[in-house]
């Protein structure tokens, strides 16, 4: 499977749009391949290209008193870095990292601006937008709604084959516990089933 078909792929339930314009999309950016625990971006520097993980998968971290806490897990099929850097063009706190080896599609700032004059362009821009907005607008929502205990067993339930390649200090980061919260959550999870 080409580039363009697997980016297809993966946008076809939110954008459906011929394959000639995921030619042009992939035209405008590059695969480029990162070792696992890579910093891709570090904290305090701006964001130069937004990324979509077509193999492997990383975390999106922010520096927090002395210590990074992981906001974000993403994985094949998602996009992947600090996008809001990315559109404002200012330094920010966020570490973007891969967990593992890791394959990019990116697109630099200046071609994204070229690809939003294209004619599928600006459709696939804002179709990228909107999905980053409900994406992050679901996180939120379950972190305020949802216990540490319940986000783990959507996980499981969701992603199981996934959260292996997760480090546990981060998944217990972006759970918002202790990695000895976490040990007692699979615990109690596994003596339950």
């Amino acid at each position: 499977m080409t580039i363009a078909e697997n980016i297809k792929r993966l946008f076809d339930p939110y954008f459906s749009a011929p394959l000639k314009a995921w030619k042009v999309f992939t035209d405008f950016g590059e695969v480029v391949s990162f070792d696992e625990e890579k910093v891709i971006k570090q904290t305090g520097s701006t964001e130069n290209y937004l990324s979509f993980i077509l193999k492997g998968s990383g975390g999106i971290l922010l520096w927090n008193n002395n210590n990074f806490v992981c906001i974000d897990i993403c994985f094949e099929g998602e996009f992947f870095g600090d996008y809001m850097s990315f559109l404002t063009g200012k330094i920010s706190p966020i570490e973007i990292v891969t967990f593992e080896p890791s394959k990019l599609f990116r697109i630099s700032k200046t071609n994204f601006q070229k690809l939003e004059k294209t004619k599928y362009g600006s459709n696939i821009c804002r179709s990228a937008a909107e999905q980053l907005f409900i994406q992050k607008q679901n996180q939120q929502i379950e972190i305020l709604t949802k216990t540490p205990t319940q986000r783990y067993q959507d996980f499981l339930n969701f992603r199981p084959n996934l959260i292996q390649r997760i480090p546990q200090k981060f998944l217990a980061s972006y759970l918002g516990i202790t990695p000895q919260s976490l040990s007692r959550i699979r615990r109690k999870i596994i003596n339950n089933n």
